[in-house]
């Protein structure tokens, strides 16, 4: 019978097919189901002020900038769950849609696996693509990378664990823990199927270190991950914490095809 289990899995129904949560191939899904929780994460984060012009160029409409600081979070993973361990990196600044949300809008994510990669992209609607994102600790200097097509693209320092922070430090310029993108997704035959702002929050956060200092931040130019579009007019400081975290469902908070949210 097509419907008994097989090779430890069970055919789909159509229900199945139809329910939340369902990826494909079917029999070894790409993109796990919400929750999913990440263990001892560590995160190097880095702020630097930039070109208010240049954050209100990258924002779709009807976000507005908030402030002119950007930032990057270049994260290892060390526990995850379905995904193991792996690198990523987010690039983000204060954005607000008046009114219903206000929190970072992240304009460009590189990630070292390709099912993190994909679930941002589908779900989340984050612009993600694959690179090598790596956080390093070098004698008396935490050090993090952000690499692709062979290309640094951002390279930040820090000092190693010389002056301890509170979880409340880590968000002196705009609330990073809202996270703000633009999903856009076709139908096959090149109709336009999603068109929206979504907006999640990590839930169960447990902050098990956080230290702070001054950073630096360098961007080189690559055409295929244009950081250099948010230009360092002067670094700031920076964070390196250490926490475990949830991965939950998010909120859709502007459909540009129906206007109804």
């Amino acid at each position: 019978m097509v419907n008994e289990a097989r090779y430890g899995v069970k055919r789909p129904s159509i229900a199945d097919i139809c329910a939340g949560g369902f990826s494909t191939p079917w029999d070894a899904p790409m993109i796990p189901p919400f929750p999913f929780r990440f263990r001892n994460a560590e995160i190097l984060t880095l702020y630097w002020r930039t070109d208010p012009d240049a954050m209100a160029f990258l924002l779709p409409p009807p976000l507005e900038p908030i402030g002119d600081i950007a930032c990057v979070h270049i994260y290892r993973m060390n526990d995850t769950d379905w995904i193991g361990p792996y690198c990523e990196a987010n690039v983000m600044f204060g954005a607000r849609l008046p009114g219903k949300a206000e929190g970072g809008y992240s304009p460009y994510l590189v990630l070292s696996t390709d099912i993190g990669v994909a679930h941002g992209r589908e779900l989340h609607g984050q612009p993600k693509k694959f690179g090598q994102p790596s956080v390093d600790f070098r004698g008396d200097l935490i050090v993090g990378r952000v690499e692709r097509n062979g290309i640094d693209v951002i390279t930040g320092t820090l000092p190693y664990k010389q002056k301890p922070a509170a979880p409340g430090d880590l968000k002196p310029y705009f609330d990073f823990a809202t996270n703000l993108n633009l999903k856009a997704i076709d139908h096959i035959d090149g109709r336009p199927a999603i068109r929206q702002l979504t907006s999640r929050r990590l839930a169960e956060v447990t902050i098990h270190e956080v230290w702070r200092g001054p950073g630096t931040v360098e961007l080189r130019a690559n055409a295929q991950l244009p950081v250099v579009r948010l230009p360092v007019l002067e670094p700031l400081e920076g964070f390196y914490w250490r926490a475990d975290f949830t991965l939950v469902a998010g909120d859709i908070i502007h459909d540009y095809l129906d206007g109804s949210a």
